[in-house]
């Protein structure tokens, strides 16, 4: 069990120091995934980004995932949504998503666009997968890019999901892969919701520090 999302970024960052001198990206999916992909990057010495993607929820139970959408379009739906759902249903719930995605950008990246991912080594951080639906999203919508890598870096990972994982990636870096993962919650003393707040301090945080290591270098 990890101690919080801090820790679990910090063990995640030794498990890939062969990538310290290869200059990659990490891309973190808000928001737990910017508290595990900091420290990642900070350990590295590399840039920093978010990928926003937004699970898309059932009408009547939106906690419970049916796909994801990212913030360019890309549509990940699982392979039973469509036997249970209208194409009405879906087009509502990606309208919704849409417009949450559009303020994601706004707040948290201030409306600039994704670095350029081309031929680059992206490091995809969040903070657990238990049915995967947001980071297969995230994971076709860097492929569009054409890195030269994509390596997912996570915590805790199902087994069934590792598994359907290994072939669309080119690595999984992770500290833990349990057979039965019902809460990515279940493996975490502190797993408090990352309010706004708390991101917009994070970033900030990361971006001044950022910039006081790119003045030693300078000096």
């Amino acid at each position: 069990m990890f101690k919080n999302r801090d820790e679990a970024g910090k063990l995640l960052a030794v498990k890939l120091e062969k990538y310290q001198n290869n200059q990659p990206i990490v891309l973190a999916i808000p928001k737990g995934g910017v508290e595990v992909g900091i420290p990642v990057s900070r350990f590295l010495g590399c840039a920093f980004s978010l990928i926003i993607v937004r699970k898309l929820g059932y009408l009547n139970l939106p906690e419970v995932a049916f796909g994801a959408l990212g913030e360019d379009g890309t549509l990940h739906l699982s392979s039973n949504a469509q036997g249970r759902l209208s194409k009405q249903d879906i087009e509502t719930v990606i309208k919704r998503e849409k417009k949450r995605i559009g303020k994601s950008l706004n707040r948290y990246r201030k409306g600039e666009p994704l670095p350029s991912l081309t031929h680059r080594i992206v490091i995809l951080a969040d903070d657990g997968v238990a049915t995967g639906s947001t980071i297969f999203a995230a994971i076709e919508m860097i492929k569009k890019q054409r890195p030269g890598k994509i390596i997912v870096a996570t915590p805790v990972i199902s087994f069934d999901i590792y598994e359907k994982m290994r072939s669309k990636v080119d690595e999984i870096v992770v500290v833990s892969i349990p057979e039965d993962l019902s809460a990515v919650s279940d493996y975490y003393e502190d797993f408090r919701e990352v309010t706004d707040k708390k991101m917009n301090r994070l970033l900030k945080q990361n971006e001044i520090k950022k910039n006081f290591l790119h003045s030693l270098s300078l000096s």
